[in-house]
C-alpha cells in the first residue's frame, strides 16, 4: 500500500522518491559543462564535511554537493540534485562511501554514467563495511571501479591507484601544537550518545568528531597518543605524527597505509603501550593528491 499511494505522493515513501531523481538523471542527456563534487556534506561531522576536494581547490570552489540530496523531500530540491549531476562531470568523494548500504543506490547510479558520456571522478573514497568491523577488509567493492572514468581510493591494498584522503591539504596540519596530555580520546557522534561507551573514556579527556575542525585538530595536537572509533581522527593523529590506537566501526580502519593498532571499548587501556607514531606520512599524502588532482583536471579539462 505504501509503494502504491508513495507513486502519487513520493514524500510518503523515501524509496519512491529515490527512484524518481535516478530515472530522471539515467532519463537525461549527460552534460559535462562544468563539475560538482559529491560526498557527505555534513555540518555535524567534521570528517565527512573536509574530505571534499572541493575545499582545496580554487577550480572546484562552490562545487559541493550532499550525496543524501536524492532523497530530500522537497520536489525542488530533488530535481536541482539531478540537474546539477546532469549538467556536470561529477567528482564524488571523499568518504566511506563504498561497501555501505547508505550509499549503495547512490553509488550505483554514479557507476551507469561513464557509459552515457558522463566523466566521473572517485577521489578518496574507501570501503566502509560495519559487517567487517572486528574483520577487515573486503575482497571487491561494490561497485565496478572500471566503470568509473579515473579512481583514487584511500584503501591501500585495494587494486586501484591509492589517494589518501584529501584533507591532509588543509593549512591547519601545518600548525604547531604542543603536547599537554599523554591520552586524548575523540569519538563519533553514535558514542557520544552512548552512555556505555563514556563510562569506558570517563578518566580522560575527550571530545568529538562534531566539533569543529580547528577545535578536533588542537586537541589531537595537544596529545600525545589518540584513541579513537573516528576514521579521520585516525588519519589526521597520523598526519601529525601521534601514537594512534583504532576502535573499528566498519573495515575503514583497516587499509590505510600507515597501520594503527586496532583494540576496543573494553581493551584501549591495555593496548595504549602498544601505540606508534610515523613520520613524513603528511607530506607523502600531500604528494599523492597534488599529483592526482593534476590528473582529475587535466581529465575533466577545467
Amino acid at each position: 500500500m505504501k509503494k502504491k499511494i508513495g507513486k502519487i505522493f513520493p514524500i510518503i515513501d523515501s524509496d519512491q522518491r529515490k527512484k524518481m531523481v535516478e530515472d530522471k538523471i539515467l532519463n537525461s542527456t549527460q552534460k559535462n559543462d562544468g563539475v560538482v563534487n559529491i560526498h557527505r556534506y555534513n555540518l555535524n561531522n567534521v570528517g565527512d564535511l573536509f574530505c571534499g576536494p572541493h575545499h582545496y581547490f580554487k577550480e572546484l570552489e562552490n562545487s559541493h554537493l550532499d550525496i543524501l540530496g536524492f532523497r530530500k523531500i522537497s520536489k525542488k530540491k530533488r530535481i536541482e540534485w539531478s540537474e546539477k549531476i546532469s549538467t556536470n562531470s561529477v567528482i564524488i568523494g571523499g568518504g566511506g562511501l563504498l561497501n555501505i548500504r547508505h550509499f549503495e543506490r547512490q553509488m550505483r547510479l554514479f557507476e551507469q554514467l561513464k557509459a552515457k558520456g558522463k566523466k566521473t571522478v572517485l577521489w578518496g573514497v574507501g570501503h566502509n563495511d560495519p559487517k567487517l568491523k572486528q574483520i577487515g577488509n573486503p575482497k571487491k567493492y561494490n561497485v565496478d571501479i572500471d566503470n568509473f572514468g579515473l579512481v583514487g581510493t584511500r584503501d591501500y591494498s585495494m587494486p586501484n591507484e591509492y589517494v589518501p584522503c584529501v584533507s591532509c591539504l588543509h593549512p591547519i596540519f601545518d600548525k604547531e601544537y604542543k603536547e599537554t596530555r599523554e591520552t586524548g580520546i575523540i569519538i563519533t557522534n553514535s558514542s557520544l550518545k552512548d552512555n556505555s561507551i563514556l563510562e569506558k573514556f570517563k578518566n580522560y579527556p575527550s571530545t568529538s568528531n562534531t566539533t569543529t575542525l580547528s577545535e578536533m585538530i588542537s586537541f589531537i595536537g595537544s596529545s600525545a597518543t589518540v584513541v579513537t572509533d573516528s576514521y579521520h581522527a585516525m588519519y589526521w593523529a597520523i598526519l601529525l605524527g601521534k601514537k594512534t590506537i583504532a576502535i573499528p566501526a566498519t573495515s575503514k580502519f583497516y587499509d590505510f597505509k600507515y597501520k594503527t593498532v586496532i583494540s576496543s571499548y573494553e581493551n584501549f587501556e591495555e593496548d595504549l603501550h602498544k601505540a606508534q607514531s610515523y613520520s613524513g606520512v603528511l607530506e607523502e599524502c600531500r604528494e599523492i593528491n597534488l599529483k592526482f588532482a593534476e590528473k582529475v583536471f587535466d581529465y575533466l579539462n577545467i
